[in-house]
């Protein structure tokens, strides 16, 4: 009998839902909105929406893994496929764009603790490991491991397999989609920045070899991961057919996160385009643009020649 649970078993509280990523979900959103209500006591400016975005984020990540999804995630491929688009996907682009670390450098107290703080968060911008956990030949590699080297290079199974793997793996997908997201969307002071176009392209690999994965779970004929088949014959669903929903997910879940950064993107990279060209503008009204001025002069001397 198929007992496949419905939506609003999804959201009952999890088995334990003090485990890691929910706490510190919780612990995350707390520091930010104090740091947040000081600049707000202070009568110093502070985006709402940049608020709203982290906050949301950490709720997502509490819920996502406090909640019963949480217990489903270790007995069905689908749900646990949800559960690493999300955290990689969905949550770190809401963490990003509420900019923690600018809030860490404006609220963060210069004195006491807080000038340690300062230090260490100063002291990161310039580690040399920083900037190489940021490239793009680090963080998109590392995210695509995720895909294509837990599954199709079969290490899931024996990760699944250890005490407190579903968890760390669980940790593992929200790092790695943190790294991939900062270098393309935070507007936080980093070690190193990409250009517009990077970021783009980026974005675009990253849509094209994702789609790439979720078409080839759905098309496999055989069990890619083995840890899930005998609890989700215990529901009553087969495995393949709970493959394929997975394969799906990653296909069409997975790609709408993607979507809305690029277009979060290529509005920034209009944007400053934008600014530049009405800067460089303002600048040749004040002070003459000298391509302009030496072409004029060539269009004079012609015109003198003309008439002599």
């Amino acid at each position: 009998m198929n007992t496949s649970p419905e939506f609003g078993d999804y959201l009952l509280l999890a088995a334990n839902p003090l485990t890691l990523l929910p706490v510190a979900a919780t612990m995350m959103a707390a520091v930010y909105l104090l740091g947040a209500s000081r600049l707000w006591r202070q009568r110093r400016r502070w985006s709402v929406l940049r608020t709203v975005s982290f906050v949301s984020g950490c709720a997502v990540l509490a819920a996502v893994t406090g909640l019963a999804v949480e217990d489903y995630g270790e007995a069905l491929l689908s749900v646990f496929m949800f559960q690493q688009l999300t955290l990689m996907m969905a949550i770190p682009p809401l963490l990003v764009l509420g900019s923690p670390g600018t809030l860490l450098l404006r609220a963060t107290p210069h004195r006491g603790v807080g000038k340690s703080i300062l230090r260490l968060a100063h002291g990161a911008l310039r580690w040399k490991g920083s900037r190489w956990a940021l490239s793009p030949w680090v963080a998109l590699p590392a995210y695509l491991a995720a895909f294509y080297g837990l599954y199709i290079a079969d290490l899931l199974d024996p990760v699944l397999a250890l005490p407190g793997g579903h968890t760390a793996l669980e940790a593992a997908f929200l790092v790695s989609g943190i790294l991939f997201t900062i270098p393309v969307l935070s507007t936080d002071p980093l070690p190193v920045r990409m250009s517009h176009g990077g970021r783009a392209l980026d974005l675009f690999a990253e849509a094209a070899l994702h789609a790439f994965f979720g078409v080839f779970l759905m098309m496999a004929t055989s069990l890619v991961v083995g840890t899930f088949a005998e609890s989700t014959m215990a529901l009553g669903i087969d495995p393949i057919e709970d493959q394929r929903v997975a394969g799906g997910l990653a296909w069409s879940y997975g790609e709408a996160p993607t979507l809305i950064m690029i277009l979060i993107v290529m509005h920034r990279w209009f944007r400053h385009d934008s600014v530049r060209d009405a800067a460089a503008g303002r600048w040749a009204d004040a002070h003459g643009d000298p391509e302009l001025d030496e072409y004029n002069e060539y269009l004079r001397r012609l015109e003198q020649r003309g008439s002599a």
